[in-house]
């Protein structure tokens, strides 16, 4: 019987995992396509779709509300879609704000936090805020019960223990020695008080406020202080995500490709998976090559190309017979790769495998994707 991710789709939430430049979000959107064409309500939630992606599905862009495909769309192509299917892009600081108006202690103290300067940096470049927000948004669409299946696109690293490190990267940031130290400074008095510092770093922060104003340590230490309410749920909100994560309703897929690095990333990715009690439910390897079964000869080539009418000349024919070789060394270090890859993956939880070939240009159309949707599913 040939591997199929079907049985995956009954789970409640898919969660598409490796690194950046690898298919993640092509993989995840076929995924979704392929639960709607078997009567299922979608969700796809994804991070940063290639404007290609978006317009295969009938949008110019992808946004942070929810779109559904317009079901002319899967008609136009010859599908039949009984089911339905939503896209929606993450938005990272949307979805802080929201921790911050759910868990702030008091109405002012949510207003001041939103409205500080720096609240702009740290709702959106601080360490692992994007991958803890993606874990976040979905267990908060996860209790929508107008969706039967959500699959996640999860955001593209070059470190895969950011993923699953988020909660805690992201609880440590805010709750690090030199967070509390600036907090302790500034509630003693209300502003930061200097004279509370060890005389060095008092002398670096005299130095600091004049280079940057007057103003911008003391709103650092307010922020700080008023984001130290949030420490008891972030903390509560971060063991929810990690046991949820880790729960029976989650399958995880990780997607890779044969070239060497994605697939030091892949091994790498799934021992961390392992370790962390997350099962390795499914391994995509995109963009595979796959060698002719015997290579055509250049009078075989020529008779083909006579066969059907096409002239390439002798220039056009030695291009064509150079890509057909090019293409058949491909394949072998393809083949040889993942045939390194294979024992690498063995272990307690030894995931089901499919290889999705190489195509001649990226998914453009929504027929395209439904092919790589046939596949995964079969």
């Amino acid at each position: 019987m040939s591997a199929t991710l079907a049985p995956l789709l009954e789970r409640r939430v898919i969660v598409c995992v490796g690194s950046g430049g690898v298919g993640k979000t092509t993989i995840a959107a076929a995924l979704a396509l392929a639960a709607a064409r078997r009567k299922k309500r979608v969700l796809c939630l994804t991070i940063d779709p290639a404007k290609r992606l978006a317009n295969a599905l009938g949008f110019s862009r992808m946004t942070t509300e929810a779109q559904e495909v317009e079901a002319e769309r899967f008609a136009e192509a010859g599908l039949e879609v009984p089911g339905t299917l939503t896209v929606m892009m993450l938005d990272t600081k949307r979805t802080f704000d929201e921790l911050v108006e759910r868990h702030a202690s008091t109405p002012v103290a949510r207003d001041r936090i939103l409205n500080n300067r720096l609240y702009q940096y740290v709702s959106t470049s601080l360490a692992g805020t994007q991958a803890y927000m993606a874990m976040e948004k979905l267990l908060a669409v996860k209790r929508d019960t107008s969706f039967d299946l959500i699959v996640l696109d999860t955001p593209p690293t070059s470190n895969a223990l950011d993923f699953l490190d988020a909660p805690e990267r992201l609880i440590d940031a805010l709750d690090s020695a030199a967070m509390r130290w600036f907090m302790q400074a500034f509630e003693r008095s209300g502003r930061l008080s200097l004279n509370l510092v060890a005389r060095g770093v008092a002398v670096i922060l005299r130095g600091i406020g004049k280079l940057t104003g007057g103003g911008f340590l003391e709103q650092m230490a307010e922020l700080i202080t008023d984001l130290n309410d949030l420490f008891g749920g972030f903390r509560q909100r971060a063991t929810e995500v990690a046991r949820a994560f880790r729960g029976a309703e989650f399958a995880y897929v990780l997607v890779t490709t044969p070239s060497p690095m994605a697939i030091r990333e892949a091994v790498f990715f799934s021992e961390r998976l392992e370790a962390q009690r997350m099962r390795r439910d499914a391994l995509v390897v995109n963009r595979v090559h796959r060698a002719p079964r015997s290579m055509p000869t250049r009078e075989e080539i020529r008779a083909s190309l006579e066969h059907h009418r096409v002239d390439l000349g002798a220039e056009g024919l030695d291009r064509l017979e150079r890509t057909l070789s090019d293409e058949a060394l491909q394949a072998q270090g393809d083949a040889r790769r993942l045939a390194e890859l294979a024992p690498a993956l063995i272990g307690n939880s030894a995931p089901v495998r499919i290889d999705v070939p190489a195509l001649p240009s990226d998914v453009h159309d929504i027929a395209t994707l439904a092919g790589i949707a046939s596949l995964l599913c079969r």
